[in-house]
């Protein structure tokens, strides 16, 4: 008899048929999942349930001289079927007020990140510092030149030579080395 019902406490033989479960099959199992839902997390989902109902007849399932991925694959398509039914059955569907819902697109702060970081590694060292002091950080030019142990009029300089460089270099997109 099962005591892992009876006690909660799993006992070292279960333990170690779960492990072998996982480890035998558990990636099959995704990959027959995921090809019958297209969706990895859903097919992780399947398997994580029929890993939990495999487990209380593991013993049984590795005394007998039948296929346990045969089972298990079975086990898996019949909870991939219920899956697919439920929804039917169950009539869902997007609602009016969700398809209104739009989500704000980042991608376009994503590319000027990406297109920062590139022209800020076209600049000089001291360039870049200047810049990244001041407007990324929003630090005062005299704060600046304090942190960095330089003259206020060096750091205006560097920002503005720096500036100039970025601008020339966004403008063509050339290759043009700024250092």
């Amino acid at each position: 008899m099962n005591t892992t019902i009876a006690s909660g406490v799993p006992t070292p033989v279960q333990l170690t048929h779960l492990h072998t479960l996982m480890r035998d099959h558990a990636n099959a199992l995704v990959s027959y999942a995921e090809k019958l839902l297209h969706d990895r997390h859903t097919a992780e989902d399947i398997v994580q349930e029929t890993l939990i109902r495999a487990w209380p007849h593991a013993e049984r399932l590795y005394g007998t001289n039948g296929s346990v991925r045969g089972w298990l694959l079975t086990v898996t398509r019949n909870l991939i079927v219920d899956r697919m039914r439920s929804a039917v059955i169950r009539h869902e569907t997007v609602g009016a007020d969700d398809w209104d819902v739009t989500l704000p697109d980042h991608s376009d702060a994503v590319l000027s990140s990406v297109e920062t970081i590139s022209l800020l590694r076209r600049l000089s060292h001291e360039h870049r510092e200047v810049l990244v002091h001041t407007y990324l950080c929003g630090r005062t030019v005299q704060e600046t030149a304090r942190l960095l142990g330089i003259p206020v009029g060096t750091v205006k300089s560097r920002r503005h030579y720096a500036l100039n460089a970025l601008r020339s270099v966004s403008g063509t997109r050339s290759a043009v080395d700024v250092d």
